[in-house]
């Protein structure tokens, strides 16, 4: 009973000890997971932690982007605006004047380079037969064994020397036709070179000749290559007329396109957007009238400067922007400057110093009250008047030597050919008793009101310069007259100290250019002025000065 009571105790003791050994277990187990879990909790805070720390630093990196990026605009665009703002100050330490040696070509000529042509293949060598020792030279059948080996090298090399000989005679004459075509080549590259160096020089011939196309050629050549911004169009026609020294531009201007519309940029965080501010109207429109007066003052400074041969004196610059009218859907051309100038007049000024607008104003320049609504002004002088290649279309179309000579009309006929070409133009005239040197006295009356009242004419055919005493003349008789305007006739041209005299008063000079113009625009008179040989002006009463 004892031993079995031992034996019950002991599967107690053993069952409570595998209770307790299954429960350390499971605290084991447990204790286990939660390190797990503390562990798996403390890797997903970490990672919480560094996509929290990345996306912020993701966040600062962005905003430092568009920050940086608004920046760059606003530098940008004040860049941009600083440019439009000193196109004449930055022009003004070029140097414009254009060396003729300058626009010749620098090009090689090609190079003789035959390469293997040049070198002779080389020529066979004939194989040497392996002599025979004295036994063997006693062997006849070595001997003859030798014998035939070298009867059949000496064949072989006579067949290398004759194909050698072949192939010489095909590389030589190969080199004689690369050696052809080369000095061919040549040739015509250094043809090439003499006739654009040739046309350079007759060009150089003609501007230091004062020949009127040389001279408006050369003053293209310096516009156009004037360094402006790539949206300016910068397309100009230029025409000289030898006989005034007077150099006429028509120049295409931009339009106030080339103004950014804005002022500045702002990045608003917090709609992630880059904003631009708008640039107030009226400076917009105030930048615009300086462009265009920048552009006037830098074109007569260009051409002042460039033409160190001072061919030109006095200058006339129209300039025209091509747009549509949007009231019409037409192409207009209006013209928003115009001025006239001299060189003396114009090198008193110190454009480092002055106001673009307020300086045209100084030289009695005409300029758009409105530019930006493109409001014309009446050009000083129609380029169409005095371009050459118009008169020589007006030729070709009209037969030349059909055409009426001014210069063979009595100075009765010419009186009246102005008179009428006046009474065409709108004026009511009243012809005068004719001047002794034949040109003509014309009163006359512009009906228009405000604008119009009355007007002395006078006209001389002349075939040299007209000088600044005819201009003084007039300009007396204006004031004796009481007339509101002088308008002074030519068939030749005007010299520089006319025009000056004649800057800031009522007078209008007209020269031949102009008075072929006018008739055939307003008379259906295609006419031509060619004095004859033997043609001589008369003295003026005034010395000139």
């Amino acid at each position: 009973m004892a031993r079995k009571s031992s034996f019950l105790n002991d599967l107690a003791k053993a069952a409570r000890a595998a209770e307790r050994a299954r429960k350390a277990d499971l605290r084991r187990q447990e204790k286990a997971r939660r390190e797990a879990e503390r562990a798996r909790n403390e890797y997903l805070r970490a990672v919480e932690k560094q996509r929290v720390a990345n996306e912020k630093e993701r966040k600062q990196l962005y905003l430092e982007m568009q920050e940086a990026l608004t920046s760059e605009k606003n530098e940008n665009l004040q860049n941009e605006l600083a440019s439009l703002e000193s196109l004449l100050s930055d022009a003004l330490s070029e140097d414009n004047h254009i060396d003729f040696e300058s626009l010749k070509t620098v090009s090689e000529l090609p190079t003789f380079q035959p390469g293997a042509l040049a070198k002779p293949y080389e020529r066979p060598k004939l194989r040497p037969t392996q002599e025979l020792d004295f036994f063997q030279k006693l062997n006849p059948f070595a001997r003859g064994q030798y014998k035939r080996e070298a009867e059949r090298n000496l064949e072989e090399y006579n067949k290398a020397i004759e194909k050698h000989e072949t192939k010489e005679i095909q590389r030589k004459q190969a080199m004689d036709d690369y050696r052809e075509k080369y000095y061919e080549r040549r040739k015509l590259k250094q043809a090439e070179i003499d006739e654009q160096h040739q046309e350079i020089d007759d060009f150089k011939k003609r501007y230091s000749e004062a020949d009127s196309e040389g001279v408006a050629e050369y003053c293209t050549l310096v516009l156009e290559s004037s360094d402006y911004p790539d949206d300016f169009p910068q397309t100009v026609k230029v025409a000289y007329v030898p006989e005034s020294k007077q150099l006429v531009i028509e120049y295409d201007l931009p339009k106030i396109d080339v103004i950014p519309e804005d002022q500045s940029y702002t990045y608003v965080k917090n709609k992630d957007e880059i904003r631009s501010k708008a640039m107030p109207v009226s400076q917009r429109k105030a930048l615009y009238g300086s462009i265009i007066s920048q552009i006037a003052l830098r074109t007569l400074h260009e051409i002042f400067d460039a033409d160190r041969a001072n061919h030109v004196d006095t200058i006339v610059f129209n300039g025209y922007v091509d747009s549509i009218d949007l009231a019409t859907g037409q192409e207009i051309r209006p013209c928003l400057v115009t001025v006239r100038t001299t060189r003396d007049q114009f090198k008193e000024l110190d454009l480092e110093k002055v106001d673009p607008t307020l300086c045209l104003k100084g030289l009695n320049a005409s300029v758009s009250r409105k530019p930006e609504e493109l409001a014309p002004v009446r050009p000083v002088l129609e380029f169409s008047m005095v371009d050459p290649r118009f008169v020589e279309e007006a030729d070709v179309l009209s037969e030349l030597d059909n055409r009426q000579n001014l210069m063979e009309l009595t100075p009765f006929e010419f009186e009246n050919l102005i008179t009428n070409l006046f009474q065409k133009m709108g004026l009511e005239t009243r012809q005068t008793q004719s001047s002794r040197d034949g040109g003509v006295d014309c009163v006359a009356y512009d009906p228009r009101p405000i604008f119009g009242g009355k007007v002395v004419i006078q006209a001389k055919r002349y075939k040299g310069t007209v000088g600044v005493s005819a201009v003084r003349d007039l300009f007396g008789t204006l004031q004796n007259e009481g007339a509101s305007k002088g308008i002074l006739v030519t068939t030749s041209g005007y010299g520089k100290a006319a025009f000056d005299f004649a800057s800031g008063k009522p007078i209008e000079l007209l020269d031949g250019g102009n008075l072929l113009h006018l008739l055939a625009e307003h008379a259906g008179l295609e006419a031509k002025i060619v004095p004859p040989e033997d043609w001589r002006d008369p003295k003026p009463d005034v010395p000139e000065s």
